[in-house]
């Protein structure tokens, strides 16, 4: 629900009491809950002044994406200059929806290495993996949003309803986190470098149509859909009539911590597109290893997606061996949203185990979701719907936090480009091993043994479908 917006407010304005810090340090908010992550976005929306640069994997013209694109179009509209980039694979929408976003003025799309989905049919799309196939699964899983080059925000958090716990039947839990100064600016440069790199193709050379002329009444249909009570959540829409207080409630938190050891490492774009088979790795691949050999007592890591190698298994046995405690919290066959994926973890996870890993796997049921996730808004509902793990991150001997977009498989270690936050800080990973360690418990996770997993709380058709997908080459999924 759009809200009349303060004209009085400017986010330079309400950062102006911050611009020592800013210049000396980076800012660091992390978003736990989805609506704050989303309502933190929308207010960003509102108040910018200058640019709006945003880099996503998934962008859908769900409720949570039109109501974007709603919020991008309203700060175009105020002279914004709005850049989108959007990886090809998974746009969820037709090539007109986005040629018409792009008919403004003020705003402009690239879509990263097209030619697998977008204006294109089902058997374009399976010819342009068979005569391509290590191009076609290429892919920029990068997520960052950033503002006037003050502030952004990244982690794994794609743009769509299930992201921000507003899917009624499947949501996942995630995590970004909020810069402010700073580090930023390496945000910004990644963006720059993918934005001009041959791969960030102009949507509108992907149409041999002439491009759609845009005014008032083109975006009119979309602000009526963003201004309908009956799109939002009841509590959604009292936090949007918050809408103006929202970024002085983070700074009055007092839970913006400010740091002077953090990093933004981000993969360039073509990564490793001149090598050869489904290998390659990247920065952010060397910066996580770096990071493992260098943990002294302990590692707790979250991802949805666990896929393991010769060498990330020998990795952590080495970690183990000097007296390291691992542990990963990944999906169950039950709450995850990709049984291709958990086919070939299902095949090594006794591997994982005999080196000494200690395994959880995530109910479809979690407890935390009430808390976390979905708040009192799990009450509009009868039915409770499955929530997944999504949230990809490690805290490493209780001083050293990683949140990023890097999933633990070979996907995003030799083929996706990605990108991941290191913050050296004990509150910030307190803040975060707070919250790893409530969903550890049993009431929020399964702890996995050579004797026990809960495969079989599913049905045997998914039972059968995961099967199925063991043929399937690891590097891939």
């Amino acid at each position: 629900m759009h809200i009349h917006r303060n004209d009085s407010v400017s986010l330079s304005g309400t950062l102006v009491d911050l611009q020592d810090q800013m210049a000396d340090s980076t800012g660091a908010y992390v978003l736990e809950d989805g609506d704050g992550a989303m309502v933190i976005r929308a207010w960003l929306c509102e108040y910018a002044e200058k640019t709006i640069d945003i880099q996503y994997f998934i962008f859908s013209t769900d409720n949570v994406g039109l109501i974007a694109c709603d919020y991008l179009v309203r700060a175009a509209d105020r002279g914004v200059k709005v850049r989108i980039l959007v990886d090809d694979i998974m746009v969820d929408a037709s090539l007109e929806d986005v040629l018409i976003m792009d008919a403004h003025p003020n705003i402009d799309v690239r879509i990263y290495n097209p030619g697998v989905n977008l204006g294109k049919n089902l058997v374009e799309k399976a010819e342009a993996f068979a005569t391509d196939f290590r191009g076609a699964n290429q892919r920029m899983h990068n997520k960052t949003f950033t503002v006037d080059g003050k502030v952004a925000i990244t982690g794994g958090r794609n743009v769509a309803d299930e992201y921000f716990d507003y899917d009624h039947d499947f949501n996942f839990r995630d995590r970004d986190v909020l810069l402010i100064g700073g580090v930023v600016e390496d945000v910004s440069a990644s963006f720059e470098g993918f934005w001009k790199h041959r791969l960030s193709v102009p949507v509108a050379k992907l149409s041999d149509q002439p491009k759609p002329i845009a005014n008032e009444a083109t975006y009119e249909r979309l602000h009526a859909y963003a201004c309908d009570p009956s799109n939002f959540w009841p509590q959604v829409r009292e936090r949007i009539h918050r809408l103006p207080q929202a970024i002085d409630e983070i700074k009055a938190s007092g839970d913006i911590v400010w740091l002077n050891d953090v990093q933004f490492i981000a993969d360039t774009a073509g990564k490793n597109s001149a090598k050869e088979g489904l290998e390659g790795g990247g920065v952010t691949t060397d910066a996580l290893i770096a990071l493992v050999l260098k943990a002294t007592s302990s590692i707790d890591i979250q991802t949805p997606y666990l896929i393991t190698t010769d060498q990330s298994r020998a990795l952590f046995k080495s970690a183990i061996d000097h007296g390291v405690r691992v542990r990963i919290l990944t999906n169950s066959l039950a709450s995850t949203d990709n049984v291709q994926a958990f086919s070939a973890y299902q095949s090594d996870r006794e591997a994982i185990l005999a080196t000494g890993v200690e395994v959880y796997e995530w109910r479809p049921d979690a407890r935390v979701r009430t808390e976390i996730m979905t708040g009192e808004l799990q009450k509009e509902l009868d039915h409770q719907p499955i929530f997944g793990l999504h949230a990809k991150g490690m805290v490493i001997d209780g001083h050293t936090t990683v949140i990023g977009t890097f999933n633990l498989d070979p996907r995003s270690a030799n083929l996706n480009t990605e990108c991941i936050t290191i913050m050296r800080s004990e509150r910030i990973a307190e803040q975060v091993a707070s919250h790893m360690e409530i969903e550890f418990q049993p009431e929020n996770a399964w702890r996995i043994t050579m004797d026990f997993n809960p495969d079989d709380e599913v049905s045997v058709t998914k039972q059968f479908k995961t099967w199925t997908m063991k043929a399937l080459p690891k590097g891939i999924l």
